[in-house]
């Protein structure tokens, strides 16, 4: 890994704790918040390949329960890592979430 790797690592893994934090609003919190909101106007559908299904089948509240498990995944994975580079997990949820909650945001404001 070169320096500019191994500094953004270092600053990363330093502020771990906020990543998982900014994952948890971002991913837990936006995405759901928003997938209920459009779900609830009647103008737009869940396009997820998993989420879509489950959430036809069993109704929004399924959706907490898909949340938890990704969660739960994603922490074991993170646990099982003994390297810096694990701190990528909790970015990449967070950076997802935060993609996804302004995606919804921007679809059910102009499916309006």
């Amino acid at each position: 890994m070169n320096d500019i790797g191994a500094t953004v690592v270092k600053y990363l893994t330093e502020r771990e704790r906020s990543l998982w934090i900014g994952a948890l609003l971002l991913y837990g919190v936006g995405d759901t918040v928003t997938t209920v909101w459009g779900l609830s106007t009647g103008s737009v559908a869940e396009a997820g390949p998993i989420a879509g299904p489950v959430i036809e089948a069993y109704g929004r509240e399924s959706l907490l329960g898909l949340k938890l498990v990704v969660f739960g995944l994603f922490y074991a994975v993170w646990s099982s890592l003994r390297t810096a580079g694990r701190v990528a997990v909790p970015l990449a949820l967070a950076v997802v979430g935060g993609l996804v909650t302004v995606w919804n945001v921007v679809v059910v404001l102009s499916a309006s």
